[in-house]
């Protein structure tokens, strides 16, 4: 018998086969992101999840495969935490994977059987606002924070980048999404086909209207900065060796501002005056303040911080940001009285960092004011865009993937500072310990050339400063608040549907012939 939903494979009525398509069919966006950045397959990539999807026979398989898909999607994306991780890995992607399963239900229900063109329409806005509402939950950071946000695989392409200064990451999201539902119909529903190619036009309309109509922001003046990657040196007193040596090769290229990678500090400065009197040594020799790292005990405080501190040619300045997202496991341990055994599988932290409570904003000699960010902080859209709000006219993300070196890591992590540029209309700098160190305009382009993971060497770059609001930092995530309202509104209209179809089971009434007489079953 034919399934209400369409025509399914022998193989894919095997429960067995059908969810191992479905984990290959949810890893198969990750191939958008770097390194591979086959970013034109992020609008298609999702349709053989959407095909599965919405073949299943019941609302149960419709989550079931959902949460594969979601489970497959987060393995492949942060496969490279394998090393770190171990078999726990496979854990936390099974439980995030848990909340694509509402996502899946929703897929079968407006994509299943064969929908009305209206009904094909409303999809095109439903799933992907369904979509979003996983990545939004899933970038809370006790959860692992919003690392390969489907929208983040188009870093590189400029019209995206011109819509994330509208609506954020968030609303390239929703595009790509979008997208691929439109194509996922054309393939299965002829009916609807001119509608979908319809609702595409739109997208490429809609996209090129923000192309024209979003503002550019204003150059005002230039800065230049070095950024200073010691490349891969095991030992902390070694590695400062080699930061310090760098450095000092650039004294007389009239640089603004230097900047070192994370953890490039390994003492802190207040309890290692002879640390702090060997950088401000070198400000003075090098004309500009140095940025550092510190990855210690503070004297002041119980526990350990990671601080972006600003030293000068008298010593440091008093101007520290003490990180305040952390990554979980790698830096702390979630609930470690009931997870603590994850230590002894993998990588994880041996003793929690403590947490920094505010973020700064510090101003160079030359009045130029700098937002710092730490490590997989570049991650948040609303972390940046708070900096340019307190103004921040050039934000700068310190960070080291060493422990990833071979892997994805890399390339993904340094992508992310061209995202945060595009949205908050600020230049960004993505200085590393060991690669990938790279440089954003305020436009996201990059400036210049990345620095690899096989480098140690520093670079200087000539950074246009700018000003202006872009819509993203003024209106913030209303893309988010938007697909909320179409999801309640949809969930509305289904409560409505669902009150006024007749209960299953309740007889229909007899129809009634000309004479009023109920009409006999055979005639």
């Amino acid at each position: 018998m034919r399934s209400p939903v369409g025509r399914r494979g022998p193989r894919l009525d095997s429960a067995w086969w059908r969810g191992a398509a479905a984990l290959l069919a949810g890893a198969l966006p990750a191939l958008a992101f770097p390194a591979p950045s086959l970013w034109w397959l992020a609008y298609v990539a999702l349709v053989p999840l959407l095909l599965l999807v919405r073949s299943a026979g019941s609302v149960r398989r419709a989550a079931l495969d959902g949460w594969l898909g979601g489970t497959g999607f987060m393995l492949a994306v942060h496969h490279w935490l394998l090393p770190s991780l171990n078999v726990f890995i496979v854990v936390l992607a099974g439980l995030l994977g848990l909340l694509w399963a509402p996502w899946g239900v929703l897929v079968r229900s407006v994509l299943g059987g064969r929908p009305s063109v209206a009904r094909a329409l409303t999809a095109v806005a439903v799933v992907p606002s369904g979509w979003l509402m996983v990545e939004l939950v899933r970038s809370w950071q006790g959860l692992g924070g919003p690392w390969g946000l489907l929208g983040a695989s188009q870093w590189e392409v400029a019209p995206a980048l011109r819509l994330m200064s509208v609506g954020g990451v968030w609303l390239v999201s929703l595009l790509v999404v979008a997208v691929n539902t439109a194509v996922a119909l054309c393939v299965v529903h002829p009916p609807a086909r001119i509608a979908m190619v319809s609702a595409l036009v739109v997208c490429a309309l809609t996209t090129s209207a923000v192309w024209v109509w979003a503002p550019h922001m204003k150059q005002d003046g230039r800065l230049r900065v070095a950024v200073v990657q010691p490349g891969v040196v095991e030992d902390g007193d070694a590695r400062f060796a080699r930061s310090e040596a760098l450095t000092r090769d650039l004294a007389g290229q009239r640089v603004d501002l230097v900047v070192w990678g994370e953890s490039s500090v390994g003492q802190d400065l207040a309890a290692r005056p002879d640390l702090a009197a060997r950088i401000a040594k070198l400000s003075q020799d090098v004309g500009a303040d140095i940025l550092v790292n510190v990855d210690a005990r503070r004297s002041d405080k119980p526990g350990i911080f990671k601080s972006s501190v600003l030293v000068g040619p008298g010593g440091p300045t008093g101007q520290r940001y003490d990180k305040m997202r952390l990554v979980p496991f790698g830096e702390y341990v979630p609930a470690r009285s009931l997870l603590g055994w994850a230590t002894s599988v993998g990588k994880a932290a041996g003793e929690d960092r403590r947490r920094g409570t505010t973020p700064v904003v510090m101003t160079l000699p030359s009045a130029v004011r700098v937002g710092p960010l730490v490590c997989f902080e570049s991650a948040f859209p609303d972390m940046s865009r708070h900096l340019v709000r307190e103004g921040a006219q050039l934000i700068v993300a310190q960070s080291s993937t060493s422990s990833f070196q071979d892997t994805w890591a890399p390339a993904q992590h340094a992508s992310l500072g061209a995202l945060r540029a595009a949205e908050t209309g600020r230049p960004m700098v993505h200085a590393t310990l060991t690669g990938i160190s790279a440089v954003y305009g305020a436009d996201g382009d990059r400036i210049g050339h990345w620095i690899g993971t096989s480098a140690s060497t520093s670079a200087v770059y000539g950074i246009p400063l700018t000003t202006g609001t872009t819509p993203y930092v003024r209106f913030g995530d209303w893309a988010v608040y938007s697909a909320l309202v179409v999801l309640v509104v949809f969930c509305g209209a289904e409560g409505v549907r669902a009150f006024r179809r007749p209960a299953a089971g309740t007889p229909a009434r007899p129809a009634r012939t000309a004479h009023e007489w109920p009409a006999r079953p055979g005639r």
